[in-house]
């Protein structure tokens, strides 16, 4: 089997979700991982720094993609709409991750350390989001209040989507959008 490239790292991904959610986070190891997957540790590590990691693969490219997005955005919306247009336009980056996003939610739910890593996740994601807005002329505070309730409404469009996959997630996305709006 291969160590390294992009199909080891879905295998450890696989391998760390299914321990997870056997034995929990805490109670699994790297060495666990690496070897339910078919690989040894040292390549456990050159793929992820530590074990939870793992359940944040990809949001480094999440966060590139809607900093260019919110770049790339029409001209002439309002700071909540150019984040709307934006999580529309990279849907597709969760949507190829779906089957990996119902256990990471419950994983992380489950787990304070892993939530912890998730909420300063999230403020390094609005943050971004926040500083994209301004070089397109949006002030300081309106700026980081849009980015951080932009990103709340795309959690919640994200749990929405998880639990009722019936509508797609570009759906919710525009009714949560649409919610926040309204309030």
């Amino acid at each position: 089997m291969p160590r390294s490239g992009a199909e080891a790292r879905r295998r450890l991904r696989e391998a760390a979700l299914e321990l997870y959610l056997e034995r929990g986070y805490d109670g699994t190891t790297t060495a666990e991982i690496a070897a339910r997957a078919g690989v040894n540790e040292r390549t456990f590590f050159r793929h992820f720094p530590d074990k939870r990691e793992v359940l944040f693969d990809g949001e480094a490219d999440l966060r590139t993609a809607v900093v260019e997005a919110v770049a790339a955005a029409p001209d002439g919306l309002g700071p909540l709409d150019v984040l709307k247009h934006a999580f529309r336009e990279v849907r597709h980056i969760p949507e190829s991750t779906r089957p990996f996003a119902e256990p990471r939610l419950q994983i992380i739910a489950e787990t304070p350390a892993l939530r912890e890593r998730d909420l300063a996740k999230g403020a390094s994601m609005a943050e971004a989001m926040a500083e994209a807005l301004r070089k397109r002329g949006v002030p300081e505070r309106p700026a980081i209040l849009a980015a951080r309730a932009g990103w709340a409404a795309f959690h919640e469009a994200l749990q929405a989507w998880i639990d009722d996959p019936s509508q797609s997630l570009d759906a919710h996305l525009v009714q949560t959008f649409d919610d926040l709006r309204a309030l």
